[in-house]
């Protein structure tokens, strides 16, 4: 796990942060549901996301009056109905990435995409900002901060914890900049906006991959170690509801073996020292349901070298990242939740951009709403759909999407692979 230390400026807004989310507390009611995050496409209410037609209320402008979350594409062709936006607003956009190291997708994807979204919109390169905060909530707060006197009136920010994410808000809010939770929410800002996927689906689409995988691979009795990502990150405890939701059911019936549920983290060797220990303490172990592609890749690797043979230890991942994707068709990784990054950097920088021209989005785009368990409050949010990507879907959905390209996955060693999967 990364410590942290607090700078100064975060520790007062934190403690100032406190007290809103207090009072939050006592003056939102809280719903049934307690997981967080409920869903546009009909998922229950205990997912935690839930999607209404009425979220936002106003139309937005008349002249992208039809946007939605349905209307990106890889092609970020939608974004061009923007541009009326782009010409009303007035500041900048700043986004803060979180890092480097819990997941290729920030430098591969997040920030190429997110600049293209931004672009094809009509913003030009000195209209907005896209910054790395390198794991570091100081560097975060301090681009922050600078953002803001320079211009920005709107950011956008992945923090690294909480209390990174607090402090921006609240820094944000008193300088009359609007706030955009991208892809995590953090709990307790009351950012108004949250961007990202249905995280809860996202654990769902994970744990129904490792049971389809542990009937596809006979693995006769299950003794499963549970990991999960970072404990202060609220998509990490969605994931883990959405993954023990389907798991439990087995654990309960004795179908399944729940052997080992280490601490959590994203920094992956962590991951494989946590892996580690509990599969030295639990000899019968033979599956395990992992978070995320960079997190399994160490653990993949050991396991090699313990012997372990393709298509007998089922393992999970997301964010199909380039590791992953090749961890699934050599039959060391049952698959992946694809997230289309490209679908998120769209939709942010959509959101954006009605901010800043001073516009309330469409309900079309802000098309559900996300429990902050903190506050007890639901925040208006932009939730996408991910996908469960084995080897057969790869074709379709991440080399059509040039998410990774075919050279890539397939090759060396990898070529015999895509080859038996038909991937080209």
């Amino acid at each position: 796990m990364r410590i942290k230390r607090a700078s100064a400026f975060g520790t007062a807004i934190v403690a100032g942060s406190l007290l809103v989310a207090a009072c939050g507390s006592t003056t939102a009611s809280p719903k049934a549901s307690t997981s967080g995050t409920s869903a546009s496409s009909g998922t229950s209410a205990s997912s935690g996301t839930s999607a209404s037609s009425g979220t936002s209320g106003a139309s937005g402008s008349s002249s992208v009056a039809d946007l939605s979350v349905s209307s990106f594409n890889n092609s970020f062709s939608v974004m061009k109905k923007l541009e009326s936006l782009a010409k009303a607003g007035k500041g900048k956009v700043a986004v803060i990435l979180p890092d480097t190291t819990s997941s290729a997708r920030y430098v591969e994807f997040d920030a190429p995409y997110l600049t293209k979204a931004f672009e094809a919109a009509g913003l030009s390169p000195s209209q907005f900002i896209i910054q790395n905060a390198h794991g570091s909530d100081t560097t975060a707060e301090t681009d922050a901060q600078a953002d803001i006197t320079n211009g920005a009136s709107v950011i956008a920010v992945d923090p690294e914890d909480p209390a990174g994410g607090i402090a921006i808000t609240n820094y944000a809010r008193q300088h009359g900049v609007a706030v955009i939770d991208y892809d995590r929410l953090t709990l307790g800002s009351n950012a108004p906006y949250y961007v990202s996927f249905n995280n809860v689906q996202v654990g769902k689409l994970i744990g129904n991959g490792f049971v389809s995988c542990v009937n596809a691979w006979h693995v006769k009795k299950p003794d499963v170690i549970v990991m999960r990502g970072a404990p202060t990150d609220n998509n990490a405890t969605l994931f883990y509801e959405g993954y023990s939701s389907v798991l439990n059911p087995y654990f309960k019936s004795g179908k399944y073996i729940d052997a080992a549920n280490p601490p959590g983290t994203w920094t992956p060797p962590t991951a494989l020292t946590e892996f580690q220990q509990a599969y030295t303490a639990h000899k019968g172990v033979n599956s395990a349901l992992i978070p995320n592609d960079e997190n399994g890749a160490p653990i993949i690797s050991y396991l090699k070298q313990q012997g372990i043979k393709p298509y007998t230890f089922p393992t999970t991942g997301q964010d199909a990242t380039l590791v992953g994707l090749q961890n699934i068709i050599s039959g060391y990784q049952c698959g992946t939740a694809y997230k289309p990054i490209y679908l998120e950097a769209q939709a942010t920088a959509a959101l954006a951009l009605y901010l800043r021209a001073g516009e309330k989005p469409p309900s079309s785009l802000v098309n559900g709403k996300t429990l902050d368990p903190t506050l007890h409050k639901e925040i208006p949010s932009v939730l996408l759909t991910p996908e469960w990507v084995t080897p057969s879907k790869m074709e379709s959905t991440v080399i059509a999407d040039k998410f990774v390209p075919a050279s890539q996955l397939c090759a060396g060693s990898y070529a015999a692979d895509c080859a038996k999967y038909g991937i080209h």
